[in-house]
């Protein structure tokens, strides 16, 4: 089993599209839209957001991600219906770039809370969630405190940092307990690291602190000498 992902939004669209283009990255993560109406208009439907909930009952837990503030409302007015609300957490993150990142997350084994924290990752370049608290900002953990584990990694894709290689590598990094950079960006946001702009050839230098450093850096470099599995 894997968490699941429910996809709250004003229109049905958005919300069959952004579940279509995460699935693309996490085939094995249920995403179940719940947006618009129930009879098919702009807006949101706490029926279609309970039957969303129910959907995902029965696995290892639920992330909600909703785009606008009446569609937050209804989710949580949702979650006041669900027999284990514990299980049901709602994300404060931008729907499209949280719910990829939240289902690579998932697709990767991460438990409830990591999935979450992968799609709040997607708000920008400081995670101020992780370990090391509000000590990381974009440019690194406060002056002074030196990686506990580093490493260089050459792009080898022919598309280099693009959204999936940036999904992967921040939605792997949110289940892990590290702070990890990657030149100089934070490695857990996955719009933070599609700002690098790193195309094939570009190096990557990783930073990470926190118990889980090694395992980090090492991840990171597994997908880039593997090439994120792309030509």
């Amino acid at each position: 089993m894997t968490v699941s992902l429910v996809v709250v939004s004003h229109s049905e669209k958005i919300a069959d599209g952004a579940a279509e283009l995460a699935a693309q990255m996490a085939p094995k993560v249920l995403i179940l839209p719940a947006g618009g109406t129930g009879d098919g208009r702009i807006g949101t439907s706490l029926e279609k957001v309970m039957a969303a909930l129910d959907k995902a009952a029965g696995g290892d837990g639920a992330v909600i991600l909703a785009d606008l503030g009446s569609a937050v409302m209804t989710a949580e007015s949702a979650l006041e219906f669900v027999d284990d609300p514990a299980g049901y957490l709602l994300a404060d993150a931008p729907l499209v770039e949280g719910l990829v990142a939240a289902a690579v997350a998932a697709e990767g084994g991460a438990d409830v809370q990591a999935v979450k924290r992968a799609a709040e990752g997607a708000r920008g370049p400081a995670h101020p969630d992780g370990p090391l608290g509000q000590q990381l900002v974009a440019e690194g953990p406060v002056t002074g405190q030196g990686p506990d584990f580093t490493g260089d990694f050459e792009l080898v894709n022919q598309a280099g940092m693009h959204a999936r290689p940036a999904a992967k590598i921040a939605g792997g990094l949110a289940s892990l307990e590290a702070d990890v950079t990657v030149n100089g960006v934070d490695g857990a946001s996955m719009t933070a690291l599609m700002t690098l702009g790193a195309g094939k050839g570009s190096v990557l230098h990783v930073e990470a602190w926190g118990a889980d450093a090694e395992r980090a850096v090492n991840y990171v470099g597994g997908l880039v000498q593997a090439g994120f599995g792309e030509p």
